[in-house]
């Protein structure tokens, strides 16, 4: 079994090469003068399973295409079989056809990793489950409810918690925690009159004194969150928490949620932390390390993944 890192999420790359007692391959992922992708492994892996680890987060471009480099180099290299771990899923969001004349990305993005040389992918929270379709490669979709879950336990032990979906779409995502903790589950009634802006128009729920924990896949401009804590208040919520999986924070997004009335917004480190998030004062990071290192082992292994879900 072997460690490819590359340069998207090393931190995250080193953590779990750790918890599997393994270090990383020695491999270089570099850029040429024009900014062209180069990749070298400086080990022999003919023959080896190996573990390329990548989130396809800012830079998406840059980031994919050092993927594909990669596993492409794996491939020519004799590699026995090469597992693209993609922690954050890049294009998910473009999982259908919006409008006339348009992608499906997330489509195109799963034949290029199959097509580079990828023989199983390693997720985590899809946006959209079906993605998993799309692929003609095996996918473990992974999720970050069992991680969430304990978190919750320990840190908000003894409040009455309600568990919130931000919007229609998310209900299955914070039914699955709510029954896990045993405790309510509120909607957002959300409206997104064009892309990036959405507005709250109503609570569906009973809120009022509760502390409630608004779970969703993925914070990009944060304004749904944002405006969803406000609505949650408005209604009589004695506080606003929120969970994660996925801080992609673009543009303002962390100043957004550092104003908003979030009393501590809880996302994992499947995407590297900028300078702005570390040093925010409600935004906290989880890692997935432990998880992602124990199903790449029963991968490796050829043993059950699914009982990771529970």
């Amino acid at each position: 079994m072997k460690i490819v890192a590359c340069n998207s999420n090393r931190p995250l790359a080193e953590a779990v090469a750790a918890a599997c007692g393994l270090p990383l391959t020695n491999a270089s992922v570099r850029r040429f003068a024009d900014l062209e992708v180069f990749v070298e492994i400086h080990e022999n892996i003919r023959g080896e399973d190996v573990f390329v680890v990548q989130s396809t987060s800012y830079p998406a471009n840059d980031n994919l295409m050092e993927l594909l480099i990669t596993l492409d180099a794996l491939k020519r290299s004799s590699a026995r079989r090469i597992t693209a771990v993609i922690p954050y899923f890049g294009y998910a969001r473009q999982d259908r056809k919006s409008g006339p004349r348009t992608p499906i990305s997330a489509k195109l993005v799963a034949n290029l990793i199959a097509a580079a040389g990828a023989n199983r992918v390693l997720t985590m929270d899809l946006h959209a489950a079906q993605i998993q379709g799309f692929f003609d490669i095996p996918v473990d979709n992974l999720f970050a409810a069992p991680l969430f879950a304990r978190d919750i336990q320990e840190r908000y032990n003894g409040r009455e918690l309600m568990i919130v979906s931000p919007d229609v779409g998310g209900v299955v995502r914070a039914r699955a925690i709510a029954a896990r903790l045993g405790v309510d589950l509120a909607i957002i009634d959300k409206r997104r009159p064009r892309a990036g802006v959405s507005e709250v128009m109503n609570v569906i729920g009973e809120v009022e004194g509760r502390h409630c924990l608004l779970v969703d896949d993925i914070v990009d401009s944060g304004g749904t969150l944002c405006n969803a804590a406000e609505a949650l208040l408005k209604n009589g919520a004695k506080s606003a928490g929120v969970y994660v999986t996925h801080g992609v924070f673009s543009g303002g997004a962390v100043a957004r949620i550092g104003a908003a009335p979030i009393e501590m917004m809880t996302v994992t480190d499947s995407i590297q932390a900028t300078e702005a998030v570390r040093v925010s004062r409600n935004i906290r990071q989880l890692t997935i390390a432990p998880l992602l290192a124990e199903a790449m082992k029963r991968i490796s292994e050829e043993s059950s993944v699914s009982s990771l879900f529970n």
